[in-house]
């Protein structure tokens, strides 16, 4: 029923018109069809670099230095954040090349047919609070433009909703186009992204008379140490959470890809060099501000209010533009795919991306997440605890238990089926993702509680992401040696 050409595997048309009738197949969890496979290298690229160039990323500079850290640490930190989320990253965008297969789908060969719905859910509901977060911040962008001409606008809270709403209805507009509105964003609007991130590098540059040194010297580092140790450990956590999302639903945008080749080059160049640059213009930027009023102001929405009418006009389209190519991708697909594998009869892709706009656009409150750094980055740190043991689960799975194996139709029967394991849930993934996890939670969820946490357990938090990776990594496989082999069919009832 499967048919493999070039290293991409499909399903045959028979194959295809066998599943149409099952309750766990529409066209949109379908794998994709070779005529679909079209994004090149550069695709990829811009994929990234439409991503990467968001307020969000810039503020994971700014913010680093806010809570202390130099501006090269600062950088440092974030290169080696991504640097290392690069490599699941990777591993799991193979199965999505190679098969064609969403995320949700891919989810189901660790975790049961059934109990697919548990990670992919749970990275829905992350990506919907981030979906909520960018569109607040290209709300103000919108409300910065407006107030150029109209100054009073700025403190009002009627503007400050109108302008959120309008540009929450376009992200979920352009989100409900799916693959090729998304593929034809990202293609026109990283140029214009790195040129805009010239020009903010320029006035940055302007702003210290045209050299860099006054601007970093502005920024010296405040902590020292056992005290720098103690920020820089959670500040690289932060930033391997912060694309940690992405390293688990990549599937769905590599399924598109050309080739291995096409998406390992396009990731590679695309994310690191793309975070790593863009914090420079984060800290240059910083620096400007503290040049320039006093202050280390890490919010980027707040900056583009204290500059003139010109700039604010320029900076704010800049500002719509990085958040709409961020947004619409890192955002809306995963929980839209989510959804639609929750119901494949009742919800398809689109309905599944309007669902998903509107809880994570007014019931996470994204406004409530943005009222400091310390909230901003304390919920970077929680999720991604919660994130890096599934990250270690789906390696392990497809790498060291299946040796890259799949039987396409097989993801999309029921019971009987060989992803069904047990009542539809593969249990031993259930149980290393909770036992990976909750050590790095409690260690991050019980001070918030006032209470006061060993040393084990606020180690791990500090972690984090990295230790639940390596737990869920060493522990599944160990678990599934002991049971049943999951890449065979059960066997037959008497």
């Amino acid at each position: 029923m499967q048919h493999e050409e070039a290293g991409l595997v499909d399903l045959t048309e028979e194959g295809r018109a066998a599943l149409a009738a099952s309750p766990w197949y529409n066209e949109d969890l379908a794998p994709t069809r070779p005529r679909e496979r079209s994004w090149g290298t550069y695709h990829i690229a811009a994929l990234w670099i439409g991503m990467a160039v968001c307020l969000p990323s810039y503020s994971l500079a700014s913010g680093a230095i806010a809570l202390g850290l130099s501006w090269w640490q600062a950088i440092l930190v974030i290169a080696l954040g991504n640097l290392i989320v690069l490599v699941p990253m990777q591993l799991n965008s193979h199965a999505g090349t190679r098969y064609g297969i969403p995320f949700p789908v891919f989810c189901r060969l660790s975790f049961g047919i059934r109990g697919a719905h548990l990670p992919s859910l749970a990275r829905a509901i992350i990506a919907a609070g981030w979906f909520g977060i960018q569109c607040w911040f290209g709300g103000l962008a919108i409300l910065a433009i407006a107030a150029a001409f109209a100054p009073g606008l700025a403190e009002s809270r009627l503007a400050i909703w109108a302008c959120y709403v309008l540009f929450w209805a376009l992200n979920v507009w352009i989100a409900m186009g799916g693959s090729r509105a998304i593929k034809l964003m990202e293609a026109w609007g990283s140029p214009l992204l790195i040129a805009l991130s010239a020009a903010l590098l320029l006035w940055a540059l302007a702003s210290g008379g045209w050299s860099f040194g006054p601007l970093l010297a502005s920024m010296p580092p405040r902590l020292q140490g056992k005290a720098l140790w103690d920020a820089f450990l959670p500040q690289l956590t932060v930033n391997i959470a912060f694309w940690s999302t992405l390293a688990l639903n990549i599937p769905d945008f590599s399924r598109y890809a050309r080739s291995q080749r096409a998406q390992a080059w396009g990731q590679a160049l695309g994310l690191p060099t793309t975070m790593a640059a863009f914090a420079f213009v984060g800290v240059a930027a910083t620096g400007a501000a503290q040049l320039r009023w006093g202050e280390l102001v890490w919010n980027p929405a707040v900056l583009l209010t204290r500059l003139g009418p010109v700039s604010a006009v320029l900076g704010g389209i800049g500002v719509i533009v990085a958040t709409l190519t961020t947004n619409v991708s890192a955002n809306i697909v995963a929980p839209a795919n989510g959804l639609s594998n929750l119901l494949p009869r009742q919800v398809s892709y689109r309905t599944g991306a309007l669902i998903a706009g509107v809880f994570g656009g007014f019931v996470l409150m994204p406004w409530r997440l943005l009222a400091s750094a310390e909230s901003y980055f304390a919920w970077l740190g929680v999720y991604g605890a919660f994130l890096g043991p599934l990250a270690g689960i789906f390696v392990a799975d497809y790498y060291l238990v299946r040796r890259c194996r799949v039987e396409l139709a097989e993801l999309f029967r029921g019971e009987g089926g060989r992803y069904w394991y047990r009542r539809g849930v593969n249990a031993r993934a259930v149980l290393v993702w909770f036992a990976a996890g909750l050590l790095p939670l409690l260690g991050g969820a019980l001070p918030l509680l006032g209470v006061e946490v060993p040393r084990l357990l606020s180690t791990a938090y500090a972690w984090g992401w990295l230790f639940g990776f390596g737990v869920a990594l060493a522990l599944y496989p160990l678990l599934a040696a002991s049971g049943p082999r999951v890449d065979q069919p059960p066997a037959p009832s008497p």
